[in-house]
């Protein structure tokens, strides 16, 4: 009997293929099955090229397979829409597939069912929810920006044992080893965008780029792809202190600067350097951070990473705008005079922000913490 989570797993299996390099498009694989043995399979890999289930159709086709009566596994409902590429259920039609078992359903509005409708209509049928989970975990970034028009966004942060980020004086490389570092190139290679702060750009002269050098991957020719997909650097600076000289506008990639005012005089020295500045204002001076979240929306970034200190991871925890929180612990004190991991102004334990711990694994030397904040958590105050 065939097991449809065993060639699920495969199709979530092969769409980690596109996790890098997908966006701001899904990540889908697809899996063909003829009498319980896998004749074709494919993932989609970057936004205009051929989709998962295309790629498997080919696949079978060059092994000289005859797919008629097979039945698809896809983690993701075949688009019913002309976009970029043409629709994915008019392929498995034409190739006269027997059954196809999805995932879960696309949340885009082009497709919503209308795939799954296409595919039933035409005499196909189709089984819907296996592995659901796991699929909404591959592209929670996507789903979200469907659901919401917002993105994923994870704020990743380095601590020692004792949770601090930084010395006093602001000092704080390197908390975390080599293996840690390498694992946050993969976390921003992933990411349609980085969000920081002027303070850490000028403290710390990052340049929040994806290097190649650091992604610890064997396969070259996915490195280049990685690295000539930059995302894309958005640096919240409220009255434009950042210099047009500053480091990161050295390193290849787009660079949006927010701000909440702006003199000609400034702006026009950071357009100059090749920023694009956008004034989104809230309360007090400060950047509005719910409307950076829905501009980036906007421009089809599916996950954001924040790479921040304390007082802007802080904010945009306060203001129920994280995900996620990703934390590398190293096993170091940096005693009761260094910088918290979040500047929260707690006061009562009833106030306190309680996590759901994802995952904790080990990464060289350091620990890796995957945890996401519990919304339902009774504060007050």
């Amino acid at each position: 009997m065939t097991d449809h989570s065993y060639f699920m797993q495969r199709a979530l299996t092969l769409a980690e293929g596109g996790l890098y390099t997908a966006s701001p498009n899904p990540r889908v694989g697809c899996v063909l099955v003829q009498q319980d043995d896998i004749i074709g399979e494919g993932f989609h890999l970057r936004s205009g090229e051929a989709h998962a289930e295309v790629h498997a159709l080919r696949d079978a086709q060059q092994r000289g397979i005859d797919v008629v009566g097979a039945t698809a596994y896809v983690t993701l409902e075949p688009c019913s829409h002309t976009g970029k590429t043409p629709p994915c259920c008019d392929a498995l039609i034409r190739a006269q597939v027997g059954k196809v078992v999805v995932a879960m359903q696309d949340p885009n509005p082009l497709v919503a069912g209308a795939g799954i409708q296409r595919l039933r209509a035409a005499g196909i049928a189709v089984d819907v929810g296996v592995l659901a989970e796991q699929a909404e975990q591959l592209n929670k970034g996507f789903i979200k920006r469907m659901r919401q028009g917002l993105p994923w966004l994870r704020a990743k942060l380095a601590m020692s044992v004792d949770g601090r980020t930084a010395m006093a004086s602001g000092e704080s490389q390197w908390i975390t080893g080599p293996a840690a570092r390498s694992d946050v190139q993969r976390l921003r290679a992933q990411s349609s965008a980085i969000i920081s702060s002027v303070d850490t750009v000028l403290m710390d002269e990052a340049s929040l780029n994806v290097r190649a050098e650091q992604l610890g991957m064997a396969d070259q020719s996915l490195v280049a792809a990685i690295v000539a997909q930059q995302p894309l650097r958005v640096i919240l600076d409220s009255t434009l202190r950042l210099s047009a000289s500053a480091k990161l506008f050295s390193q290849p990639g787009p660079i949006v600067v927010i701000c909440a005012q702006a003199k000609p005089p400034q702006r026009q020295a950071l357009e100059a350097a090749g920023a694009e500045v956008l004034q989104l204002a809230g309360e007090q001076g400060q950047v509005d951070l719910a409307a950076v979240m829905a501009e980036l929306g906007r421009r089809a970034c599916n996950e954001v990473l924040l790479e921040a200190g304390a007082t802007l991871a802080g904010a945009f925890l306060q203001q129920g705008l994280l995900d996620e929180i990703t934390v590398y612990m190293a096993p170091t004190l940096l005693g009761s005079e260094a910088r918290p991991l979040f500047n929260l102004p707690l006061s009562s334990m009833s106030q306190q922000q309680r996590l759901q711990i994802q995952q904790i694994s080990p990464v060289g030397d350091d620990w890796r913490i995957d945890a996401r904040p519990i919304v339902e958590t009774n504060r007050k105050g």
